[in-house]
């Protein structure tokens, strides 16, 4: 069974940093793209950054650029993202998931995990 755990999220003021990781278990996240997800309460679901398996892509929406770097340790199954300079907007539910195809749709996804808040305070 495939599971994906994030932790990390928290409340934080403008301008501040957090990291967001996400654990993977039960088949092998080396060889899988990962990405991150946000929703804001009363949005959609949202791509936020994503990773190809080796690190040789990544991706991200270009309200984060700049500010969030997607990263990963495959030996350690474990999915980061790095947030710096926090602003207001970036408050919801973050979510990793792991990719079957590409795309930054939640439909190109296949697992995911339960979320993480993180709020941002101005």
């Amino acid at each position: 069974q495939v599971q994906l755990v994030e932790s990390g999220g928290g409340l934080v003021q403008a301008g501040d940093s957090l990291r967001l990781s996400c654990v993977a278990s039960g088949r092998a996240f080396s060889i899988y793209g990962m990405g991150w997800f946000r929703q804001a309460p009363g949005k959609e679901r949202v791509f936020v950054a994503g990773i190809s398996s080796a690190t040789i892509t990544i991706d991200y929406v270009d309200s984060v650029k700049g500010r969030f770097t997607i990263s990963r340790d495959n030996a350690k199954n474990t999915l980061y993202l790095h947030m710096n300079n926090l602003k207001p907007e970036d408050a919801a539910v973050y979510y990793c998931a792991d990719r079957r195809s590409v795309g930054r749709l939640p439909e190109n996804y296949t697992y995911w995990g339960q979320g993480t808040q993180v709020t941002v305070s101005s």
